[in-house]
């Protein structure tokens, strides 16, 4: 049979159903097998559609279902459209809500006129990428005095339930679209829904919503679609930075629920689980999400992932893996949260390889340094202070005490997008503000001034305004 013969033939693509177990569905090709990642289409309308994951001989593949399998039995009729998932890209998608397969699910009608790209995209070869470290700016004192993040770089934010990563998220799209006027795209991987519709009416509030794509994969949605939510959300970003040479906010809210997501996948599939119960190829499923970020002579993507790190253990090969890709890790400290300084950011356990001084300058990475130093010794006096009371301490170590906390007050900050239910009006804060803040707090120039004046404010001018 001519190869005009095989592809005009609609027989020639059919294929029959094996058999479905839960999300896994084996389909026999007789005439000739799909390749790897081609969609499969089942059932009334083609509604339930299948990505093959494998060949398991020469006419039978195995498949993921990346929407619900009722309604499949053993020998349904699936066809094979030939073609890998495929998403919108361009200008159009801003201000749109979307899901994993590209359809709009904002409740405005379908977006016309767009380019459709396939998900699976091989990374920028690395004469490509851009050789310079530049400082992304995120108008947060915290991070950038501290840990500040990369333009192109993958920054983590690690922490537990509750303790404020995606208010940290929504604040730095909010500054992204105020300081670089650039396009934010926020990828919610296992969200929940009432969490994703309140991000999009808190964009929309902010006025930021039209220079962001959301793509959500929800909690209640196959572990098939989860797990395929990231690599559409990175085709829209590497349209804005290739093609309109902008640079883009990715934002991935939760990059642990990727790997639950593939998890579950590889558990479907029969493969033996490694560590814990984590899939076999949880290091190269990681990987071929994560080495699509990176910065190009034409733009950058700069992305912000936040890790939910299971029982705060960091030992867990999920936080493990994803440290490894990171260019700053931000770890988020539910003690600090209980003592209402948010951001609740750990200094001490948050680190960055920009912190460097030929990257950064003398001047920052020297602030920087006696910060970080000043907060551990506080750190270490805790223990004294708890059996013996401050007045025990040397007249030294009070006055790193009262440097310590006064620096910790200042490093809280209020968010734009926490106005409404904290009262405090959201301060952005420049690089140069936030470092001469710390400088003039560790010459002990407010020690006259009560701490709770540097409570949740923006530049250390506004201490006196108080």
């Amino acid at each position: 049979m001519s190869e005009s013969q095989t592809t005009n033939d609609p027989t020639f693509r059919e294929g029959k159903v094996l058999g479905v177990r839960s999300s896994v569905v084996d389909v026999h090709f007789p005439r000739g097998l799909p390749s790897l990642y081609s969609i499969l289409k089942a059932g009334q309308d083609g509604r339930i559609l299948i990505e093959v994951i494998s060949h398991l001989n020469s006419k039978t593949i195995r498949g993921i279902a990346l929407t619900p399998t009722q309604g499949l039995a053993r020998n349904s009729v699936v066809v094979d459209t030939g073609m890998p998932l495929q998403v919108p890209v361009g200008r159009e998608l801003l201000g749109r809500v979307f899901n994993v397969f590209g359809q709009t699910i904002d409740r405005k009608g379908p977006v016309a006129g767009e380019e459709w790209r396939s998900i699976h995209r091989p990374p920028v070869p690395l004469y490509r990428q851009s050789a310079t470290s530049e400082l992304f700016e995120t108008g947060i004192k915290a991070i950038d005095v501290l840990v500040p993040l990369e333009r192109g770089g993958k920054a983590g934010l690690f922490g537990g339930a509750g303790v404020g990563k995606t208010v940290l998220i929504g604040e730095m799209i909010h500054n992204m679209v105020g300081k670089h006027e650039g396009v934010s795209i926020f990828c919610g991987i296992g969200e929940r829904s009432r969490e994703g519709e309140e991000l999009y009416r808190e964009m929309k509030e902010a006025g930021v919503l039209e220079n962001t794509v959301m793509i959500f994969g929800q909690m209640n949605e196959p572990p098939g679609a989860r797990f395929r939510v990231g690599h559409a959300a990175l085709t829209m970003a590497e349209y804005f930075r290739d093609d309109a040479r902008q640079d883009v906010l990715l934002l991935i809210d939760n990059i642990f629920r990727f790997i639950q997501a593939g998890a579950e996948v590889s558990g479907f599939m029969g493969r033996l689980p490694s560590r814990l119960g984590y899939q076999p190829t949880l290091g190269t499923e990681l990987a071929e999400l994560e080495e699509r970020i990176s910065n190009t002579a034409t733009g950058a993507i700069t992305s912000v992932q936040a890790v939910y790190v299971p029982a705060d253990d960091f030992t867990d090969p999920a936080a493990v893996h994803t440290f490894g890709h990171l260019s700053a890790s931000i770890v988020l400290s539910r003690k600090r949260a209980s003592e209402g300084l948010y951001p609740a950011i750990d200094t001490l356990k948050s680190g960055s390889k920009m912190l460097v001084p030929h990257v950064v300058g003398e001047k920052h990475y020297k602030i920087a340094r006696e910060v970080r130093k000043t907060l551990a010794d506080y750190e270490d006096l805790k223990d004294i202070i708890a059996m013996l009371g401050i007045e025990e301490l040397s007249r030294e170590d009070r006055m790193t005490v009262y440097r310590a906390r006064r620096l910790e007050r200042f490093l809280t900050q209020p968010f734009f997008v926490t106005e409404h239910f904290t009262g405090y009006e959201g301060k952005f804060v420049g690089l140069e503000a936030a470092l001469e803040g710390c400088e003039r707090i560790l010459d002990d120039e407010f020690t006259d001034y009560p701490e709770g004046s540097l409570y949740m404010i923006g530049e250390i001018n506004e201490v006196r305004e108080r």
